[in-house]
């Protein structure tokens, strides 16, 4: 039942105005923390937590103390929609040439690029301090280092310089990885990095299929990511390439993370996900050099599960 019902119709004194709608001002306000919200872009943010808890859970061998959890969880979280909103803001003047981000808030002028900025600031403070606060300083360094990273060195500078971005841009995108597992032990194991090379390299075929399904809003904005201004055999070649060091990245952590709990469950998941991650490149590789009809996004999305199923296998591995 909609909350908005017609009323029967008064009679009005000359000159009174009524008090607009309480519902407008509802609506008004919920519109203005859903162009916030979308700033922090949240996906990204669950898919970073996504492989930050398990590599927690595997560094401190089931659960991690509560303290801890909360700190990576939250401080994570806000570090992830700092830099995000960040790179809404820098990206303000290429976004309203795209059509898939000109419908964000800034585009769309539902929020000014100066509270933006405020927006973002706030929160890199915030989840830099909570960090330092509750975890240790290799962990707030490193979560600082990203933001600085994804925002400074990766958006303002690499991103519209060179096509090697995506790889570059690599390294803030696996970051949460070995925050996690600095926080829980003070460093980083050959594990920790082992699962940080899972992610880094899994980024090129996730993004480089995303580049060639927006490869005209690429280049009309001026970005050269890779399909853009490299042939699609050097595209095919590099999804192939990162999506077998991806695979074999995973593969190697399987017996780096046998004393700490990595057992058959992980195993069975990297070989079997791996194969179908590599099958479907292999697919829009095929479907490219004979002229198929190219499904890029059926690679974005694939990328997304393998590694969601991959990083659950560490959780449940850390667990028993």
């Amino acid at each position: 039942m909609s909350m908005i019902t017609e009323r029967s119709v008064q009679r009005r004194s000359p000159g009174v105005v009524e008090p607009a709608p309480r519902v407008e001002t509802r609506r008004d306000r919920m519109a203005v923390f859903r162009a916030y919200l979308a700033l922090t872009k949240p996906a990204i943010v669950e898919l970073l937590l996504v492989t930050t808890v398990p590599t927690m859970m595997l560094a401190a061998g089931g659960w991690p103390d509560l303290v801890t959890f909360f700190a990576v969880l939250v401080g994570g979280a806000l570090a992830g929609g700092a830099a995000s909103a960040l790179n809404c803001y820098i990206d303000r003047d290429i976004d309203q040439l795209m059509k898939r981000t000109k419908r964000r808030p800034l585009p769309t002028h539902q929020i000014s690029p100066r509270a933006v900025l405020i927006f973002g600031l706030t929160l890199a403070v915030v989840s830099v301090a909570l960090m330092a606060a509750l975890t240790n300083w290799l962990a707030t360094a490193l979560t600082a280092f990203s933001i600085f990273y994804y925002d400074v060195i990766y958006t303002l500078w690499l991103k519209r310089r060179t096509p090697a971005n995506t790889f570059w841009g690599g390294v803030c995108g696996a970051a949460p990885v070995v925050i996690g597992w600095a926080a829980v032990t003070g460093s980083i194991a050959p594990m920790g990095w082992a699962l940080f090379a899972v992610v880094f390299f899994w980024q090129m075929p996730h993004f480089y299929a995303l580049a060639v399904k927006y490869k005209d809003d690429y280049a009309r904005a001026g970005i050269p990511m890779l399909p853009v201004v490299r042939s699609a055999a050097r595209v095919n070649f590099e999804i192939l390439l990162y999506t077998v060091l991806t695979v074999g990245s995973s593969l190697i952590a399987w017996p780096l993370g046998r004393e700490l709990g990595l057992g058959w469950i992980y195993g069975v998941a990297a070989v079997l996900t791996g194969a179908l991650f590599l099958g479907e490149s292999v697919r829009l590789v095929y479907q490219t050099r004979h002229g198929g009809l190219v499904k890029p996004m059926r690679l974005f999305q694939l990328s997304i599960t393998y590694l969601t199923l991959l990083f659950m296998a560490i959780a449940v591995d850390a667990l028993i």
